[in-house]
């Protein structure tokens, strides 16, 4: 199977990683090389890193709708599918046409749930219990093509936005092999997605990350659970739930929704201790266990409390 890869971020290295391992990999497209950091210093994105290590022939279009040079490009390969993982920009219809078997698309979410470009985050901010994998076979829509496979997980209560990710992002490789076996084999029928059902998740914002203490304990606890990558470290590209005490900006990695009831107004610090700090919400009480200020790094409660003082009876806003 002659196989070109189209994707970007370290989401998508597993499966190109299970590409080159039981396919031949032709070519690999990716984003532009980008200034980032401090400094500005140039970064070559996940892929991209792959795909020197393996020696694959790489592109990298600043808009490939308009690329014809990647076009004729794709169309002298032949391939037998275009596999396309988290690329952040649309394709063409002329590129979803040069395949054999046509683009084959892994998306994080059980379609036609969950559309757009942050699922894992808005499964969990919305309190989901499961979620998953789909494979389609791509159209000119956001994620509106007929569905392939599906692989389904369970989520926990305590789940953050990092453990879901890494956990989808190693299925989708498995569930894009099963899907290529299955489609060459004649053993995997497309299904068109159900429209009734679908639904596209807003963007991630930094507004969205304010916590509104009259909410309930749950829902605040989802959010953070949405926004966290605790415990990795790889996902800074994400909002952090976050809240204001005294001058700073605090931002909250995991907490637990308690089911206890309290008088106190809403953002107020109950108590502070190495199992967490409490604070009233407008249904609830939250348990914060992993924080970070300003100019310093997440900390579990224990250990932040060891050189911070968070005050009891603060109301934090």
């Amino acid at each position: 199977m002659k196989i070109v890869f189209i994707g970007t971020p370290d989401f998508s290295v597993p499966s190109l990683k299970k590409m080159i391992e039981k396919f031949d990999v032709r070519a690999v497209i990716t984003q532009p090389d980008r200034a980032s950091g401090r400094g500005n210093k140039i970064t070559i994105s996940p892929i991209k890193e792959i795909g020197l290590l393996y020696k694959i022939p790489i592109y990298q279009p600043e808009k490939i709708r308009k690329d014809f040079e990647i076009i004729n490009k794709l169309r002298e390969i032949e391939p037998d599918f275009i596999i396309v993982v988290a690329y952040g920009q649309i394709l063409p219809k002329e590129i979803l046409n040069i395949s054999k078997y046509g683009c084959i698309n892994l998306h994080a979410s059980l379609l036609p749930k969950y559309r757009g470009s942050s699922p894992i985050n808005w499964v969990l901010i919305n309190g989901e219990k499961e979620t998953g994998s789909s494979t389609i076979i791509m159209d000119t829509g956001i994620d509106t093509g007929d569905i392939l496979l599906k692989k389904r997980v369970a989520i926990s209560e305590s789940m953050s936005a990092g453990e879901l990710y890494n956990i989808l992002k190693e299925n989708g490789a498995e569930l894009l092999q099963e899907t290529i076996d299955g489609v060459v084999t004649g053993n995997v029928c497309r299904v068109n997605q159900d429209t009734e059902g679908s639904s596209y998740v807003p963007l991630l914002s930094k507004q969205m990350a304010k916590i509104n203490w009259n909410d309930s304990s749950i829902n605040i606890n989802n959010l953070i659970r949405g926004l966290s990558s605790w415990p990795y470290k790889n996902m800074n590209s994400w909002p952090t739930a976050h809240t204001n005490y005294k001058e700073n900006i605090i931002k909250i990695y995991k907490a637990r929704a308690l089911d206890v009831t309290t008088t106190k107004p809403p953002g107020y610090v109950i108590d502070t201790s190495n199992e967490g700090i409490t604070v009233a919400t407008n249904e609830g009480i939250l348990n914060i266990e992993v924080l970070q200020l300003p100019g310093g790094k997440p900390l579990e409660v224990k250990a932040f409390l060891k050189g911070n003082i968070i005050e009891k009876g603060i109301i934090l806003i």
